[in-house]
């Protein structure tokens, strides 16, 4: 799909879309539990359905009406499931262990760059401990096999998802288990998410001698009910946006205590508007693309250090922000871990392409509210993985968008 972007003032009431980092946790806690669970989650997007999904092939059997998810847990798991990840990478990454601790002999399915995405050193650790893992095709993962409890040791540099999924498996195999992790933690605030919504169903890790220690005889007790918060990650481009604008937009649903670490987007883009910043990468990488938009038309050089894990993404972000940031008459430079962006006062318009990447394509309209001509943007369906509504939305705060299907 075509989008033609043009300049114009936004303003308005934004309330915040449904987390699907929340969504993700609480889905997965929901259907490893003892009962029924009901999560009110207002909105979804591709990413959401492909955990709920996946969670349905397992053996739960999760309904959606009306803005609540209905998730009855898993009692035994399907025979020979199949579990269609798309291009979630969250839905892999967690998924992969709690797979292989319940035992199941499963095929699990990705889609775009995901088969491309680092899964090591996760999958040694879950070989090393019992399961069977092979890759029939670039694109499947077969894996059969009863994984064990123990000692796991993984580098939180490559990627805290990979703790994330442990912490889900561990505690369905009955003992204690421990993830000794080495290397610098990327991306704390999720652990912290992932921790926060095992609480809520009864499971508690300690850390402890430098990683989580799960206590033996812990399992999964529902809540009854739950509800995912607003999402500061998407919010982001609406805070962004409202900072180019002068303040035009009143953006509701976000929690200010949240233990997203995203909501930095709002302290970190009233640094950037100040001009000359240095924005340390390391644990809101997902929040570059908008910012570097921001950045573009601030004040002085915004520096962001620590981004080297943006090139496995949907897109290698570092590329594709820069390609989109230079199309449209902005000043960037790209570096092998970073990028540095020289503000201008407006910038020009022109054809850029998502490169299948919805924060590539949202940046996009939010770069278009600071461009003397219009944003032509290719893929701009891509925005479907975490945000369906987001053209709507902005059609509704008065932007001018055209979209169109392409050859």
């Amino acid at each position: 799909m075509k989008a033609t972007i043009y300049p114009s003032p936004l303003s308005g009431d934004i309330s915040a879309i449904a987390s699907k980092s929340q969504a993700h946790r609480l889905l997965i806690c929901a259907a490893l539990a003892d009962k029924t669970t009901t999560i009110a989650c207002p909105t979804l997007s591709a990413d959401i359905t492909a955990t709920a999904n996946c969670l349905g092939a397992l053996g739960a059997d999760i309904d959606y009406a009306d803005g609540i998810f209905t998730v009855r847990p898993i009692s035994t798991p399907a025979a020979r499931p199949v579990l269609d990840c798309g291009e979630s990478g969250s839905t892999l990454r967690f998924l992969l262990p709690v797979v292989c601790a319940l035992g199941a002999e499963a095929e699990i399915r990705m889609g775009g760059r995901l088969p491309d995405r680092p899964l090591s050193p996760l999958w040694e650790e879950l070989e090393r401990h019992g399961a069977v893992l092979t890759k029939p095709c670039r694109e499947c993962i077969a894996v059969s096999g009863q994984l064990t409890g123990g000692d796991y040791t993984l580098d939180a540099g490559i990627s805290s998802q990979f703790i994330s999924g442990l912490l889900f498996a561990l505690p369905l195999l009955g003992g204690a288990s421990h993830i000794r992790l080495t290397g610098t933690l990327e991306s704390a605030a999720y652990l912290d998410m992932t921790i926060r919504a095992q609480a809520l169903f009864g499971v508690n890790s300690v850390f402890e001698d430098g990683g989580y220690t799960l206590p033996a005889g812990q399992r999964y007790i529902s809540p009854g009910a739950a509800k995912v918060e607003g999402d500061w990650s998407n919010g982001a481009f609406w805070i962004a946006a409202d900072r180019i604008l002068g303040g035009t937009l009143n953006i509701t649903g976000l929690d200010p205590s949240s233990p997203q670490g995203d909501k930095a987007a709002e302290a970190l883009s009233l640094r950037i508007a100040a001009g000359s910043a240095v924005i340390d990468c390391r644990d809101v990488p997902d929040l570059v693309p908008v910012l570097s938009v921001l950045a573009a038309v601030s004040p002085g050089e915004t520096q962001f250090i620590n981004a080297g894990r943006l090139r496995i993404k949907e897109s290698d972000r570092l590329q594709t922000t820069a390609a989109l940031l230079s199309a449209l008459g902005a000043d960037v430079q790209e570096l092998p871990e970073g990028l540095v962006v020289r503000g201008k006062a407006q910038l020009t318009g022109g054809e850029v392409d998502s490169a299948n990447d919805h924060r590539i394509a949202m940046s996009a309209a939010v770069a278009a509210l600071a461009c003397t001509g219009p944003v032509i943007l290719h893929g701009a369906q891509a925005v479907n993985k975490s945000y369906p509504a987001f053209w709507a939305d902005y059609q509704r705060l008065r932007g001018r968008v055209t979209l169109e299907e392409e050859p």
